[in-house]
This record gives structure tokens, sequence and C-alpha cells, in this order.
């Protein structure tokens, strides 16, 4: 619930280079397998139909499966996701290492 508050305050703000869809994991099973969605949230980044990795230090580079708190730490990503698959990347690297979830 958390994250889609954060993607409904970004999405006027990321509207000039992403869109935000949200799909339902229940009504599309073959997307299910094909990216392995098994968690409650999950974001993943596509650009001109091919799906854009990110590196965030956490060794899953396909998605992002935890609920973002921040607004600007996840435009922040959009940004970055953007800039790189307009260069021709597949691989971007996350503005924040998410290594580790606790600051010691």
């Amino acid at each position: 619930m958390q994250m889609d508050e954060v993607l409904a305050s970004v999405a006027d703000t990321l509207k000039n280079f992403a869109v935000i869809y949200l799909v339902d994991i229940t009504e599309v099973p073959d997307f299910n397998t094909m990216y392995e969605l098994y968690d409650p949230s999950t974001i993943m980044f596509f650009f001109r139909n091919k799906h854009i990795m990110i590196d965030l230090g956490t060794g899953n580079n396909n998605k992002i499966n935890w609920a973002l708190k921040d607004k600007q730490e996840f435009i922040d990503i959009v940004e970055t996701v953007y800039r790189g698959a307009r260069k021709g990347r597949g691989l971007v690297i996350a503005p924040k290492d998410y290594s580790t979830k606790y600051r010691y």
C-alpha cells in the first residue's frame, strides 16, 4: 500500500520520461513465470519493449521487490534507468547501494 502511494505521487513528476503501469499478477500468469514475480510488490523497468536491469547491490538485477518510502529516491532511480536506457544500456547502476537494509 505504501508503494502505491509513492507511485501515485510521482506519476505526474515522471510523466515526461516514464509511464507507470500496474499489472495484477493473478490476471497475467505468463508474466509471473517469465519474470519470477512472487512478491506482493515488484517494480520492473522497460524501455522500448526491452527489460532494463538495474544493479542495486542486492544481487537481483531484474527488479525491486521492496517498498520504497522516499519519493525522491524513486525519482532518482527512474531517472538513472531512463538515462542508461537511452544510451542503449541493458544494465544500469543505481544511484544508491541497497546491499544492506539498515545503516550502521
